[in-house]
């Protein structure tokens, strides 16, 4: 998925194998551009696994002030849809090997990742709804 705020970008569904770098599209928020074109955002499902190609830094550009990045101890992460019932908020988040989870917007642009693996296809209702259910991200 590509987040509410990439709606004017021209995007691609993730494919595995694609290499993606966190941007900063202009619009507010930051995404999955692909490695072949900046100006394209790569939209990933839930579920997807990526890996980065170092531990993934955090800023939060909310304040006016520089703030330090935070560093992560990890290097992998699945995606995740957040605030689902809320239209006007940030949706695309990764969720950590030690259960954190963190908007995508929050990451640091410039870092690498490459997807590993796309989730299965959901075979009923409640599979796709357990796919993407998540309430909430730091």
């Amino acid at each position: 998925m590509c987040d509410y705020s990439l709606i004017g970008v021209r995007s691609r569904p993730a494919k595995v194998g694609d290499k993606l770098t966190t941007h900063d599209f202009g619009t507010g928020t930051r995404g999955f551009a692909a490695a072949e074109d900046a100006g394209v955002a790569v939209c990933v499902r839930p579920g997807t696994e990526l890996a980065f190609s170092s531990p993934v830094t955090l800023t939060d550009h909310r304040f006016i002030v520089a703030w330090k990045p935070e560093t992560l101890s990890h290097a992998t992460a699945i995606f995740r849809q957040v605030n689902k019932d809320e239209p006007l908020k940030h949706h695309d988040a990764l969720e950590f090997p030690d259960g954190r989870i963190v908007l995508l917007t929050r990451l640091s642009a410039g870092q690498k990742a490459t997807v590993l693996q796309l989730p299965a296809q959901p075979a009923s209702a409640a599979e796709a709804n357990a796919q993407t259910r998540i309430a909430y991200a730091d």
